[in-house]
Formats: C-alpha cells, structure tokens, sequence
C-alpha cells in the first residue's frame, strides 16, 4: 500500500486550525487583540503555504481570504466585530469536517456541507503529538546518565576477569599440576590464593551490586520519562470544552464562561480523548440544563454570566475531572417522574426512591428529563457516556446537585491502561497483580475471623463487615484453597465505593509494570484486566479490583472457570409486575442473554422444570406463592438447587433482605436503589 503523502499535512492543519480556534475565542473574551490578530494572521499565512506544498488549491485561497479578513485588524486599532469571529470559527469547522476524507489520490479539499463544533479525533493525532523540548532534554539526559552506569559495570567485569585467573592458578594447584613442591606448601598454597579468591570475588560482587543497582535507578527514570512523554497535559482538551461551551451557550441565548483549572495534570491521550468526548456531553448537558436565562439570573441575584468550572486534580494513579456549573440544579421531581413515564419504575417506588439515588438515573442511557427535542437535548444522548467512559477506563463517576445552586459531575479515570504501578500477590504458587491504589490495606484472616451467613463470608475491617472471599475460590482453584485452612492473608480492594477483603498466599511487594490488553483470541476474561511480563518473559495477569469485589458478593465461586466451561445460559425473570418485567427484558436483552418471562411463582417453576436456565431474576410480592417461597422450594429441589437466584423487589428493610439471603437468595436487590450497572454485574459474576 502506498504511503499517505497528506498524514504530516493533516497533522499541521490540525494544530494550526487549534491554534485559529483558541486565538478566536481570546478574541471574544476580549484578549489582546494586536497580539491575538498577529498570531492569527500568521496561523492563516503558515495554513496558506502548506496548503500550496501539497496542491490544495481551493484551502489556500481560503487561508489567503482569512488574511484579507484579518488584516485591516493587525494594528489593534479596528476591533474585531462579532461576525468575523464567527466567519474565523466556521472556517476551522469545515476545514476541519473536509479534512479527514483528505487522502491520496482524493480530489481537492472542499468545504463540508456542514460545520462539525467537535470533530472526531484520528488515530493519527493520538499517535503523534508535539513533545515539550525540557521533557525531551531530560530524556536525554537520563539516558546518558543511564549509559554512563551500564559503561561503570566494565570495572566489575574486571574484577571478575581477575578473579577467574586466580581461580584458575587455585585449579592448577589442587590438581597437583606443580609436582616440584610437597603436599604441605601445595595446601598452603592453595588456601592463600582461595582466600585471594573470595577478596576478588567479593570485590567484583560488591562492584557489579552497585552498578547494578545505580543502574537500575537510571533506567527506572528512564523509563518513568519515557512513559511521561506518551502522557498528555490535561489542558489540551480545554480549547475544545470552551468552544463547546460557547456554541450551547450561543444556540440557547444564554451567557456562559467556561473556567478550568489543574489542566498540568496528565493523561495517556486514548484516555484523554476518550475522557473530552464525555466531557464535551457534561458541559452542553450543563448550558441546555442549568444555566438560567440573564433575565431568570437576575431575578435570582446571580451574575448574568453563568458560569462552568472544570477542576482536574490528580490523586495516584486517577486523575478526577469535575465539572461544576451554578445553574437551576437537578429538578428531582422531575428526574423521578421521567423515570415513572419511562417505564423505570412506579410512582410509588420513584417517590420512595433517595434524592441522591434518584439523581444517579441520569447516567441511564436514554435517560432525559427534557420532553422537547432539541439540538442540545430531549434525545436522552449524554451523560451516559461519562458512566461508560468512566467503566472503560476503570474508574468511577457521580452527581451531586443543590436545587436552584449547582450541579457537580464528577468522573474518575486511570492515568494510563499502560503503565500502573501493582501490588503482586501469589495464590497458589502463581502470581498475579493488582493496582495498588485499589488496595486499602491488608489483614491477617483465621477461621475464627470469619463471619458466616446467608452462604455468604464476611471479615470485621475497622469495625465494619466486608465480603470475604479466598482469590483461589475466585479464580477457579478452591482446592488450593481448602488445602490450607488455616490464617491466610487478606487483601482489602475498594472500587466505586464498595470494598471486600480477599484472601491470597502471599504478599510479594510492589512493581511498576507495563499492561498489555489480552488477544482478541482470548475473548472477554472475567476478573482481568491486563496482561505484563515478568522479567523471566512469562505472562503476568492484572485483576480488576471492581470485578473481584463484585464477585466476592456471589455465593458461587470459580468465576473464571464457569465462564470457560459454558456459554452464555437463558434466564427466567419472574414478576407480577407487567413494567418491571418489561424493564429487567430489556436490560438483559440488550446485554446479549436470552430471556423468559414468567408472572406468578407457580408459573416460574412450572417453565424451570421444563427448561434448563442460568439464573432465575424474582420478585418477593407476588399473588399466591411468594418469592421467598419460590427460592426456598427451587433450593430444595436437587434438579434446581445450583441455579442461582437475585431477588429484586421493592422490600428493603434488613429484615427482609435476611431472609431472602437465608432463603438462599444469591443476590438481593431493592427496586429503590435499582441500577441496571450494578443487575448485570451481580449476573455476569454468577453465570457470564
């Protein structure tokens, strides 16, 4: 295939159209406009002669023409008026739409039909990004650093060199090579040039440690420079939100500023992109939602102006973007009877439901608390990219809202999928890696300490009861488990505010390693992440820390290896209520299972004894037999006994959720705090 001869033009264009669309925003916050316009007008003249280099006539008119628009301004006398800076901003958007069909052999570049505020980012800009010239300085730096230790480790092989001499004249003399001299003088002999022998030895020894160890601190810093040159200031999605934010604001009549902060905070660029494009959702959610009209705000006694504040912190190996605006807050009633008109849930379990847990609904996908459809909002497209962003990249996200005050979205990612710094722990002679942020202590674990109920294993960590779980039992090997059952280690994970302890052999210490996705061959693996090498070239897994704490609240183990031995099994849902089952249908069917339905107890056992089914989904309140009874008669029943069971109801006192686990309930869940995130991972750790 031939090479692209427009990738590095492209590349140029990208940056140039940035640097067009950044200065034009300047303007309009009043920047200073002589220097603002010159850097512009040199923007428009570099676009220009590249343009021509490449034979894109019709862009290099274009950039021609902005330098006539942009001309009469360079001075700073004449203010730039409103509609150029629109003009200045829809030709960045076209040219950026038109730029991405520019390949070989395409004819030349022309407008899109269309502006696109956000165009898609290309493989080829997470590949290639300008490096800061001190960060590449210090790379050098440490390398040479580096090379200068490697070189030092020639004086220890020296030392050795003479010390293999020496143990060679030691050989010639116990072989009695030396004829001439008596047995006596031949071991006096020999013990002088042993004890030679180990002063070289240990001279060499000492030499190469310390080389050794200087240079693996060179190339620990080598490698820890390297990995930052991949990483990405936070700021460089700043221009894009801004301009977004402007857009919403335009589009909806309102004045809006966007203002950020922490943008030193550093990122791998998927990540990061990834991370913009579901911040981009969170800034118009926040103009199309919050922010009031100038007129409504004054009445309010807030400024005209409203405002979003993006604050990016990073703590470990998470970098936290939260997003605040000081607009109308999240209408709570009005969140619950979306859900009610949505089918979600009824009108008494909505008005039952948290504020905190109701403001959650509107991570759901095509979750909307608008009814008009808009350009901004009512198709229900939005926040649900920040929960799925967040799960991709192992982290967590939340909203908080004060009516008629704020709305705070937070999102939490990892630094990089490609470098973490893991807690290697070894279970059953292998071993394997955690992050070590995931990690909130350790505890030493005897069967006296183990709390027993419900078919289920807690342990007391500062005062508080957590699942328990061996990682043999987790990872399919419960007889290396059961091999010992005396005091074991234990591990204490928190993920997505959740927390279990699990037990291992060991605790091996800590080491920053490079984490590879597994092949596509191997298809989704429960419970892993990733995959590093050790230094002996064997592969390593990295577990997830939320996987594991979801698989610790089943009462079946062997996760790994159910999930190798079948495929993915049906599932019967049980219901009384005609929404409900609609509702759970739905989720399950959009996440690949196969469903049955079934409206009373009698009617679910009648369809079990005549299928085969993975997990029975019931409900507790039903006409006739209850739920209770149902799970009681199918774990009395040696046909159905195995196959697990989630009880999702309305009834959530601790009364009642005990006696659903006593029943021998696998999962008890209550309508009220119902999250369909939270359904499927209780169902892929029971069965898949």
């Amino acid at each position: 295939m031939a090479k692209d001869p427009y990738r590095y033009f492209r590349i140029e264009v990208r940056e140039i159209l940035d640097g067009l669309a950044k200065g034009a925003l300047e303007l309009e916050k009043g920047g200073a406009q002589k220097e603002v316009v010159g850097r512009l007008f040199r923007y428009a003249h570099t676009l220009k002669g590249a343009a021509r280099v490449v034979k894109q006539v019709e862009l290099a008119d274009a950039a021609h023409a902005l330098e006539d628009v942009l001309s009469p301004h360079r001075d700073g006398a004449l203010p730039v008026p409103r509609e150029t800076i629109d003009k200045l901003l829809r030709f960045v958007d076209e040219t950026n739409s038109a730029l991405a069909s520019l390949v070989a052999e395409t004819p030349p570049l022309a407008p899109a039909p269309e502006p696109s505020p956000a165009p898609e980012v290309k493989t080829e800009q997470l590949e290639t990004v300008r490096i800061e010239i001190q960060e590449m300085d210090a790379l050098l730096d440490q390398v040479l650093q580096a090379s200068a230790q490697v070189n030092g480790l020639a004086s220890g092989e020296a030392a050795l060199a003479e010390a293999q001499q020496v143990a060679f004249a030691l050989l010639e003399e116990v072989s009695g090579r030396r004829a001439n001299r008596s047995l006596a003088s031949s071991l006096e002999r020999a013990r002088a040039i042993a004890e030679e022998l180990r002063e070289k030895l240990d001279r060499a020894g000492r030499r190469l440690a310390q080389g050794r160890d200087q240079a693996e601190s060179a190339m620990k810093v080598v490698r820890e420079r390297a990995h930052r040159l991949r990483l990405l200031p936070a700021s460089t999605i700043f221009d894009a939100l801004e301009r977004a934010t402007r857009d919403a604001a335009l589009a909806q009549g309102v004045r809006v500023e966007l203002v950020s902060s922490g943008g030193d905070s550093r990122l791998d660029g998927h990540v990061l992109f990834a991370v913009r494009d579901a911040l981009l959702h969170v800034v118009r959610n926040a103009v199309a939602h919050g922010i009031e009209a100038p007129a409504d705000r004054a009445r309010l006694a807030k400024p005209a102006t409203g405002r979003i504040h993006l604050h990016v912190e990073q703590r470990g190996q998470q970098v936290i973007f939260a997003c605040r605006d000081d607009g109308r807050g999240i209408d709570v009633k009005a969140v619950r009877r979306a859900a009610v008109d949505r089918g979600l849930m009824n009108a008494a379990e909505a008005a039952a439901l948290p504020d905190h847990a109701a403001m959650q609904l509107v991570f759901l996908p095509g979750f909307s608390t608008t009814k008009e459809v808009t350009g901004l909002s009512g198709r229900g497209v939005g926040l649900d990219v920040v929960r799925e962003t967040a799960h991709r990249f192992k982290g967590g996200s939340e909203v908080r809202s004060e009516l008629g005050r704020m709305t705070l979205i937070q999102l939490r990612v990892l630094v990089s999928l490609s470098s973490l710094v893991a807690l290697l722990v070894e279970i059953g002679g292998a071993v394997f890696a955690l992050p070590l942020d995931s990690a909130s202590g350790a505890l030493r674990v005897g069967n006296k300490d183990i709390i027993r109920a419900g078919g289920r294993e807690s342990v007391l960590y500062r005062d508080t009861a957590i699942p328990f779980a061996p990682m043999a039992r987790l990872l399919g090997h419960e007889d290396a488990s059961e091999a010992r059952r005396g005091a074991c280690s234990a591990v204490v994970l928190h993920a997505g505010g959740r927390m279990a302890a699990i037990g291992i052999d060991r605790l091996l210490g800590t080491s920053e390693l490079v984490i590879k996705p597994l092949p596509e061959l191997a298809g989704p693996v429960p419970l892993v992440m990733g995959a590093s090498l050790d230094a002996d070239g064997n592969a390593q897994l990295m577990l997830d820390p939320a996987a594991l704490i979801d698989a610790t609240n089943t009462a079946r183990g062997s996760v790994i290896a159910a999930e190798m031995r079948r495929s993915r099994p049906a599932i019967l849902v049980i219901d009384d209520s005609l929404t409900t089952r609609m509702l759970e249908q739905s989720i399950l069917e959009s996440a690949g299972y196969e469903v049955d339905l079934a409206t009373s107890a009698e009617e679910g056992l009648e369809k079990a004894r005549q299928r085969t089914y993975g997990l029975f989904v019931c409900d507790v309140e039903m006409p006739g037999m209850d739920g209770y009874g149902f799970v009681k008669t199918t774990r009395a029943d040696p046909t159905l006994r195995e196959v697990p069971v989630i009880m999702v109801t309305s009834l959530g006192s601790t009364e009642h959720r005990q006696r659903g686990l006593d029943a021998g309930a696998s999962e008890y869940i209550v309508k009220g705090e119902f999250d369909q995130g939270r359904l499927l991972h209780h169902i892929r750790a029971l069965i898949g």
